[in-house]
């Protein structure tokens, strides 16, 4: 069997996301297929500049295929076309737009799909939202499997991704509360199931290395991830501010990523920076909590990884599927607000008498449905199916000239907004 896994950008050194997310399900499908990976010689997500040559080269032994990116995102135009399809009503020529704003723009990456569709079994496409999954599905829906990626946020409301999550030969879901999402503004029915990913555990982490290479002497709470006011850290930071004006025997807050966002001087909050794998989980093991602070998840991988290591979590409740993945595992607390974010930290203290056991639930969770073994299965026993189920055709087509640029298409942010909230606990 012949997999592509097509993704926005592609390299050892990203380290988190969706990327790292399509990173380990190649390099895990490797061990059971032929498998390429497909994408851009984009590197930064947010101006898409090309910075890899394109060709290829072998990443941890997966062949890697990239293609140049035609056009830097600008900005401000994106954010002004965001704004329009987000927020009013507007055309499906305002939706392009805005995909085309986007990017990466590849189109080279998209005729390199069409011209080799017959010699491939299936093309694994990561993230709904941008230019290569849009154009990609379309180009090759019968061998299209889609990981969506999707969180609840307004681009899961723009009408034209309807055709895409309907089209596509199956959905591999990163979540109960993702699957619901989709399902309700698509109307899909195809196959799909809720898969997720694993992650890379070490055997045997040894927190007292990231103690004394650190100099971390006190008890602590761990937020691992990029430091960005779109992934809550603001509010992290107030609330953890707060917290230890009022307990000044608490938990310390160490934060280990990529800084968008400056972090404040403070003696109890300290920033390792960007850390290598080995550092990265000797941290999490030597913490007594993981806070993941942010509104809009498809999947938090750093959660699933802190169970895996016997870590309690403790989650912004106000993203469905943080609050989710938290009562399905019986692995933490979730807050939605300062008070319970306080409380709960407190409780969740390595001294205390919950943080064992909400860890020691987290790592039978995660063993029980997020182990290599059980997403490896997952992932081949829909390419059996697939290959077994007669495709369902093309996808609906894209509206002529005069019906693309009729303002009948009401805010994205709308549409999501009408979905019923919350987590899926069943």
């Amino acid at each position: 069997m012949k997999l592509a896994v097509v993704v926005q950008r592609y390299g050892a050194d990203i380290n988190g996301g969706a990327e790292l997310h399509a990173r380990y399900i190649a390099e895990h499908l490797a061990q059971h297929a032929q498998v390429e990976v497909l994408t851009t010689c984009a590197r930064d997500y947010i101006t898409w500049k090309n910075e890899w040559p394109p060709g290829e080269e072998r990443i941890n032994g997966v062949r890697v295929r990239r293609f140049a990116v035609s056009k830097p995102r600008d900005p401000h135009d994106f954010g002004r076309r965001s704004h329009l399809v987000f927020e009013r009503p507007h055309s499906v020529a305002d939706e392009l737009a805005w995909l085309d704003s986007e990017g990466p723009t590849s189109p080279d990456l998209v005729r390199h799909l069409a011209r080799t569709e017959a010699e491939v079994d299936f093309f694994v496409f990561f993230s709904y939202r941008y230019y290569h999954s849009w154009h990609g599905i379309r180009a090759v829906p019968d061998k299209a499997v889609l990981v969506p990626t999707a969180e609840r946020d307004p681009a899961a409301g723009v009408s034209i991704f309807g055709p895409v999550f309907r089209g596509a030969r199956a959905l591999m879901f990163n979540s109960f509360e993702e699957r619901a999402l989709i399902e309700a503004v698509s109307g899909r029915t195809g196959p799909g199931v809720v898969v997720g990913v694993g992650s890379e555990i070490p055997d045997q982490p040894q927190p007292g290395r990231f103690r004394k290479k650190f100099d971390v002497r006190r008890p602590f709470a761990i937020y691992v991830g990029r430091i960005d006011e779109n992934k809550g850290c603001r509010e992290l930071f107030d609330y953890f501010g707060r917290y230890a004006t009022m307990n000044p025997r608490g938990l310390d807050l160490v934060l280990v990523g990529s800084r968008v966002l400056d972090v404040p001087v403070h003696p109890r909050i300290r920033y390792t920076g960007f850390l290598s794998d080995e550092d990265k989980f000797d941290a999490i093991a030597a913490s007594d909590v993981l806070v993941m602070p942010s509104r809009y998840e498809s999947l938090s991988m750093v959660a699933l990884e802190a169970w895996a290591l016997g870590r309690p979590v403790l989650a912004n409740g106000q993203c469905d599927v943080l609050r989710g993945q938290v009562i399905r595992g019986n692995g933490g607390l979730y807050y939605e607000s300062f008070e319970e974010f306080a409380e709960a930290l407190y409780a969740l203290e390595g001294a205390g008498p919950i943080g064992g056991p909400f860890g020691r639930n987290g790592r039978e969770f995660f063993r029980r449905h997020y182990a290599w073994p059980v997403i490896e299965r997952k992932y081949l026993e829909m390419f059996d199916r697939l290959k077994r189920e007669p495709a369902a055709g093309a996808l609906d087509p894209v509206p002529g000239w005069m019906a693309r640029r009729k303002r009948d298409r009401p805010p994205a942010a709308a549409v999501v907004d009408a979905v019923k909230a919350g987590p899926v606990v069943h």
